[in-house]
């Protein structure tokens, strides 16, 4: 009795206790598990116990994250001069539309936020959203942007005067 046997099949041969006979294992029930080894259709996951102090410095560096991007906001304002044209425009426009849009996706941000000090980290997140947002304002007043004075709005009061004029060049 002859089987056709492939080039990759693999013999399980299993010695007969004494006679030095070899013969085939029938099937895999009479092999012995490899170690490691679970009979289970799928490995059950565990519910993994969340640690709280890990937790708490997540939602803290969510929370500092605006604050954090104080001092390169005061660069970028500084780099971008108080001249009036489409760079500084641009960067005060960003300056602009992140607080907001940070603020208006807060409740997708406060989900992440949890943990016994969640309602101070909610507050930090905002009071930094709110810096940034008054960085952009200021920024805008040291360009000219914001109407400040009266003749900004009434037609018959006249401009601000300037004081003092300055301006750079070669003194002969």
């Amino acid at each position: 009795m002859s089987k056709r046997r492939n080039k990759w099949a693999i013999e399980f041969v299993q010695s007969n206790r004494g006679r030095g006979e070899r013969a085939l294992v029938a099937s895999t029930e009479n092999l012995p598990s490899p170690v490691g080894f679970e009979n289970l259709s799928t490995v059950a996951e565990r519910p993994r116990e969340a640690d709280p102090g890990l937790i708490n410095k997540r939602s803290w560096d969510i929370a500092l994250g605006p604050i954090k991007q104080v001092p390169m906001n005061m660069f970028i304002m500084w780099m971008a001069g108080s001249s009036i044209s489409i760079f500084p425009i641009m960067m005060v426009g960003m300056m602009f539309f992140r607080p907001i849009q940070a603020m208006l996706s807060i409740q997708n941000t406060f989900k992440s936020i949890e943990g016994d000090q969640a309602a101070f980290q909610k507050l930090v997140y905002c009071i930094g959203n709110l810096a940034c947002l008054a960085m952009a304002v200021y920024k805008c007043q040291t360009m000219g942007l914001l109407p400040t004075h009266a003749s900004d709005w009434l037609a018959f009061v006249q401009p601000q005067e300037r004081m003092e004029w300055s301006g750079g060049g070669m003194f002969f």
